[in-house]
């Protein structure tokens, strides 16, 4: 039975996004205004609700109700909204909504603007200016990359460096919970980093990204500023024969649970369709030289690159051809393995030319080797990011993949977090659309960031704690939410 709302689609724009099957072994444009359109902009669809009886009870943004005891539980923290069987409750003693946005210690707005299963809790966290990117260190301190370069979130005042979030107990980020360009007493990691997204806790080290190359540090837990100088371990320069972007510069990290680390690299949406396939945006793995090694081709924007634990499965996220809707274009949720070629910029999916393209030679493009699809979404949804329920959550949501959705770049319409299941054995998505037809293991979770008011920004980036909670970063103004069961 579907679990997911389906979309409402103006039909001369629409396109699909996808998730692909496979075992493994950015990203954004600029500002729309600065580069004429992004992948999310491709489309003006707008979403709408489409519960099933498969799926948990939601409780509206509407109404309100009393907070039911959480007992030791995050949910019964202050300032918790909680989505009962009555609507949402506060837990009395939150903090106050700012005022300003020089003033700290406040939150940007009331969190009941959305909407969620009932059974579940959100509770703000803080705000960094341009939060692209979030990892949990050792030790439980929030690690957010916040750049300056220009991103389509339309993210302002990025600190151009990486801050540090300790964890208070009382559910909010310990001491300044506002940091933008001025940081406001926060605490920066690394500062002059004005092109950074990627980071990656792994091999008692912080992976980070600075612009086109990947450096380490030595980390342990409680490191609030690097111990010691970063050793470069991925140079992915035009120099060094890496196709380098301007435009899809961020590159995210992620490593498998065989070790390897993965590295995206972005591409670009105007790249001619030449066969073969240069090896220009796609995903690579890093090695103990400086030069990382090609894993899988054939992408224009892989905005993030995500590994599962338990199956030796990584995902990448991939953002299309800009206003390819018509022309059959689809964006992807792809689970990645060595070989793979995802088409762009000549195919949109398997044996499926982009309607009108033609090679370098003036040919049909061959797309009967390209890599096949399972899962699809809108494209203007513009999926920004995945992470992996850790199976502390009650069912349905066990162990689900959570899926951020960015929404259209000029109206955010579709931004919101889904679910979508995975199958225990091959720890691959479960097949399902957002298109029409069968939504299969796709729920929509999380809503309200799409309703026109542009007051609450975008969800951009995810990542689960050790505790199980949910915490959720925002491009466009910054705030850092999280989200637990009660």
């Amino acid at each position: 039975m579907p679990r997911l709302r389906f979309a409402l689609v103006l039909a001369s724009l629409s396109s699909v996004v996808v998730i692909a099957a496979a075992s493994c072994g950015g990203d954004d444009a600029p500002s729309a205004a600065a580069s004429g359109a992004s992948a999310d902009s491709s489309t003006t669809a707008s979403s709408a609700s489409a519960s099933s009886s498969s799926a948990s009870s939601s409780s509206s943004s509407t109404g309100s109700g009393t907070p039911v005891d959480a007992g030791s539980g995050p949910c019964g923290l202050p300032g918790s909204v909680q989505f009962t069987a009555d609507g949402p409750a506060v837990v009395p003693g939150g903090l106050p909504i700012c005022a300003s946005g020089s003033q700290d210690h406040c939150q940007p707005f009331d969190l009941r603007f959305l909407s969620m299963p009932t059974g579940f809790c959100v509770h703000y966290y803080a705000s960094v200016g341009d939060a692209r990117q979030i990892r949990f260190a050792p030790g439980g301190d929030l690690f957010v990359a916040s750049p300056t370069t220009g991103t389509t979130g339309g993210g302002l005042d990025g600190v151009g460096g990486i801050v540090v979030l300790p964890q208070g107990a009382d559910g909010f980020a310990l001491g300044s919970t506002r940091c933008f360009g001025g940081t406001n007493g926060c605490i920066t990691y690394k500062s002059n980093l004005p092109s950074t997204q990627g980071l990656l806790f792994a091999n008692d080290s912080l992976y980070f990204q600075d612009h086109d190359s990947i450096f380490r540090v030595p980390y342990a837990a409680g490191d609030h500023a690097p111990s010691a100088p970063p050793t470069l371990i991925a140079s992915m320069t035009a120099a060094n024969g890496f196709y380098s972007s301007s435009g899809h510069w961020p590159k995210t990290l992620d490593v498998a649970d065989d070790g390897t680390i993965y590295v995206s690299n972005g591409g670009d949406d105007l790249e001619p369709c030449v066969e073969p396939h240069p090896f220009h945006g796609g995903i690579y793995k890093v090695d103990t030289t400086t030069t990382p090694v090609g894993v899988a081709r054939g992408f224009r924007n892989p905005i993030a690159v995500r590994c599962a634990r338990g199956k030796n499965q990584c995902f990448a996220v991939e953002l299309a051809k800009d206003f390819s809707g018509p022309d059959r274009g689809r964006e992807k949720l792809i689970p990645f393995k060595q070989g793979d070629d995802w088409g762009f910029p000549c195919c949109a999916t398997k044996d499926t030319p982009y309607t009108g393209q033609t090679t370098q030679t003036g040919a049909t493009p061959r797309c009967g080797g390209i890599s096949t699809e399972s899962d699809g979404f809108i494209i203007g949804d513009t999926p920004f990011g995945v992470a992996f329920e850790p199976g502390t959550w009650p069912s349905p949501w066990t162990n689900d993949a959570f899926v951020v959705l960015h929404g259209v770049v000029s109206s955010w319409a579709g931004a919101r977090l889904i679910a979508v299941s995975m199958d225990p054995t091959t720890g691959l998505p479960v097949t399902g659309t957002d298109i029409g037809g069968d939504s299969g293991g796709m729920t929509d979770f999380a809503t309200g960031w799409d309703d026109f008011t542009f007051a609450h920004g975008r969800p951009a980036a995810l990542e689960f704690s050790s505790d199980g909670r949910l915490f959720l970063a925002n491009d466009n103004d910054g705030s850092i939410l999280w989200i637990a069961p009660l």
